[in-house]
């Protein structure tokens, strides 16, 4: 599993994301209703007795009438468990449930963690052969070489499901995919370049053969380990898997092997690689340098020696990072399909080829948005990213296919047509959607200053030292320096954090802000002196007056206060953008879809006129995200039944937008939910204008807003973003009372992202900042 270096935390906050709440990473939640004696009746006794006698009569049922055929084991024994070494198989649960979320995550696989205490391979062996009923996979991780070869090789010859050590596999998967196209790139065939490979163990071996399956000859890999090039007959012994990839060579040392090579592959240790042995390489030469965190030479490196180089490493922060998470989800997705008997090399090698294709494609907006760049094919883009929403549909197909092909499948395909489209409505959007906003805010030329108001309150110290470390933005906290720093160590965060830290009573702008907030509220009752004790002692005026004064470029707040009140505070300082109101929209990430509320934190109950200006606003807001807006004034009523005055307000506000010359986003109303999210309900009603399920949903007002978008956070089963604050001057977040710090950021990160790219601007344009 490859290490994300652009993403940084404490200890304690890996500790408490694995522990707050449920603690783990996993739960078994029930797909069939539980709540009456007859669904207990059904589900378990005496309903449960005629699937029971179905599968003992047709043992391929199982798969239709339980879960065996969407389950995966993922299974350890914790001796080799990442980078950390031999810990024992305890130790190695953390990880395994984090295997089991990504198979959900990416390709809507099932997933369960099961840790052997042992590390005799027969004892393993003989306790995994037993478990075939259960699951329609073994995926082994984290198993120590050479026993993972012998474990996994006798796993495949007794058991008659897919067996799969990711750790070998996963990393041959994924560089055999890059590899074919740098090779396409720089011209050379797979046939006739020769190739120089750092380590011998587990994942290099995997790679090496991998590789040969595509063409590469046998004559032509020279694999080094610790004892220099892997030759019959040298005084060093080597295990059966390393002897069959020993070649007769005069070269001894990896220097040796390097001198001349096309390819460089490096499966071993970080500074492996050298420049000199970089220099001695051929032309356009390739190097996959994939040991993690440091890599066996980095590009910086390479770059000083060579500018006809391709790279790949294992890290995100680098181009073309080899990620296991490209492979191992998809190819179950693909072999669970089919019902598949095993992974076989075919299949291996129809995902790498799948994979390498897709990078050649054009790259879909909804990519480009999420990384902030046009990824092009070329030397800099040779592997799709992780987040690219074309896997579920590219890859397993390819998987498929090559098992249908090769006679492993059990359950043919033969429309892959439909199983494209069908795998397509697998896509969870909720990553994808907070992976646009953290990666375009990232990317942006200019970091963002953003004010963290509640700078003392120990989650939001925390937030701030996430945001700035994970290249967000400039973080500024507001509070007393002494004790911001004194939680801070209290924390054990990083006293090189460059962190920005406003004490508003002492700062040298208070007679600046004071005099802005004077000009504003002279006329509302408010003395001099008032607008003075808000700077020195309001936290979210002293910010909101940063962002006026042009001293930062958004803030997040909300910890300490009501959402109200912090509202209000802000307001005093800053007005709405001009012609639009403030108004709040809540982000719903759940089953397969990513729906928006609007508004659910401001307009009690706005009149019809406001239900039409909340709906462009909001789907302006919408489209600015990424998705193309398709709005739904919701009601208790579908079209005029029945008739209430309630019903009237949304219906009038509906046709207050038709007779709006410059709408240009789909809407329709009043209707129900249910009604807007379901197309098949909507047949009843042929003259309906949404073409598809509604995507931003008008809420009569502020108590329905809110009770729906906190309802299905906590028993629904949805992620809540937000409510997300639309229409200030100036980008402000407030957050929930009672949140978590993944809450904060999130929330950090979206005023960092420019929603309105027409309207807003961002104040470092134009003014100076003060001295510190």
């Amino acid at each position: 599993m490859a290490d994300d270096t652009t993403t940084k935390f404490t200890d304690q906050e890996a500790l408490d994301f694995h522990s707050k709440g449920k603690p783990g990473k996993l739960e078994v939640t029930p797909t069939k209703p539980m709540a009456t004696q007859r669904d207990l009746s059904l589900a378990y006794s005496p309903g449960v007795a005629v699937p029971v006698k179905k599968i003992a009569e047709e043992p391929d049922s199982v798969y239709d009438l339980t879960a065996r055929g969407n389950m995966v084991a993922v299974i350890s024994n914790g001796t080799a468990i990442l980078g950390l070494g031999n810990l024992g198989a305890l130790a190695s649960k953390p990880v395994m449930e984090g295997k089991a979320v990504l198979f959900k995550r990416f390709a809507d696989i099932d997933s369960i963690d099961l840790e052997l205490d042992t590390e005799d391979p027969d004892a393993f062996i003989d306790a995994v052969k037993h478990l075939g009923p259960s699951f329609g996979g073994i995926n082994l991780e984290d198993i120590q070489a050479p026993d993972s070869f012998y474990i996994e090789t006798k796993l495949k010859e007794l058991m008659d499901i897919p067996v799969f050590h990711d750790d070998q596999h996963g990393t041959a998967i994924i560089a055999a995919a890059g590899l074919l196209n740098a090779l396409d790139i720089v011209g050379k065939k797979i046939g006739d370049v020769k190739v120089a490979v750092s380590g011998a163990g587990s994942s290099a071996i995997s790679v090496v053969s991998l590789i040969k399956t595509l063409g590469v000859k046998h004559e032509n890999v020279l694999m080094c380990d610790r004892a220099g090039v892997l030759r019959p007959g040298r005084d060093k012994p080597m295990n059966q898997w390393q002897s069959a990839h020993a070649v007769d060579t005069d070269k001894t040392t990896l220097a040796e092997a390097m001198d001349g090579a096309d390819v460089a592959i490096g499966l071993s240790v970080g500074g492996a690689f050298t420049k000199e042995m970089v220099r001695s390489m051929a032309s356009n030469p390739i190097i996959f340098a994939m040991a993690n965190p440091t890599p066996e030479i980095t590009p910086e490196q390479v770059a000083e020696v060579r500018g006809d180089a391709i790279m790949a490493t294992g890290r995100s922060d680098y181009p073309n990072q080899v990620n296991n998470v490209l492979g191992f989800p998809y190819i179950f997705r693909g072999a669970l399909d089919v019902r598949a008997r095993t992974i076989n090399e075919e299949m291996k090698a129809a995902c790498a080829r799948a994979l390498a294709e897709l990078a050649r494609e054009d790259v879909p907006d909804e990519v480009a948005n999420a990384y902030g760049t046009r990824l092009q094919y070329g030397p800099g883009y040779i592997i799709p990213t992780p987040f690219d929403p074309r896997l579920i549909s590219k890859i397993p197909p390819a998987v498929a296919k090559a098992a249908c092909e090769t006679g492993v499948a059990r359950q043919p395909i033969t429309d892959f047509d439909a199983y494209q489209h069908k795998l397509a409505t697998r896509l969870d959007p909720s990553a994808a959607f907070l992976q646009k906003v953290y990666a375009t805010v990232r990317s942006g030329e200019t970091k963002k200053r953003i004010v963290f108001a509640e700078g003392e309150e120990e989650q939001v110290i925390r937030a701030a030292h996430s945001f700035q470390g994970q290249g967000l933005g400039q973080a500024i906290l507001i509070g007393r320096d002494d004790k911001v720093r004194r939680t801070m160590e209290t924390l054990g965060l990083s006293a090189n954090h460059n962190i920005e830290i406003w004490n508003a009573r002492e700062s040298a702008q208070t007679q600046q802000y004071t005099a802005h907030l004077y000009g504003r509220l002279q006329r509302e009752g408010y003395l001099e002196r008032d607008c003075r004790r808000l700077v020195n002692q309001d936290r979210n005026a002293f910010g909101a007056c940063m962002l006026a004064c042009g001293h930062a470029d958004g803030m997040v707040t909300g910890v300490t206060r009501h959402y109200n009140v912090a509202l209000r505070n802000v307001r005093l300082a800053l007005d709405p953008r001009p012609g639009e109101r403030v108004i709040g929209m809540s982000v719903i990430l759940a089953k397969g879809r990513t729906v928006f509320m609007a508004d659910t934190s401001i307009a009690e109950y706005p009149t019809s006129e406001e239900l039409a200006d909340i709906a462009v606003q909001s789907a302006h807001a919408v489209r600015q995200l990424g998705f193309e807006p398709r709005v739904a004034l919701t009601s208790h009523s579908n079209f005029g039944n029945p008739d209430t005055e309630h019903m009237r307000r949304i219906s009038n506000a509906v046709k207050i937008l038709d007779a709006r010359p410059d709408i240009d986003f789909e809407y329709e109303g009043e209707m129900t939910p249910r009604m807007a999210l379901n197309s098949r309900l909507r047949e009843i009603y042929p003259f309906s204008r949404l073409t598809g399920d509604a995507n931003l949903l008008i809420m009569p007002g502020l108590h329905s807003g809110g009770i729906a978008s906190k309802l299905l956070a906590e028993i629904g089963g949805a992620t809540v973003i937000g409510p997300i604050l639309i229409g200030l001057s100036k980008p402000v977040q407030i957050v929930q009372t009672g949140v978590q710090v993944n809450d904060i950021l999130t929330l950090a990160a979206i005023a960092a992202y420019e929603l309105d790219t027409e309207h807003r601007e961002w104040a470092e344009t134009s003014k100076g900042r003060p001295q510190l």
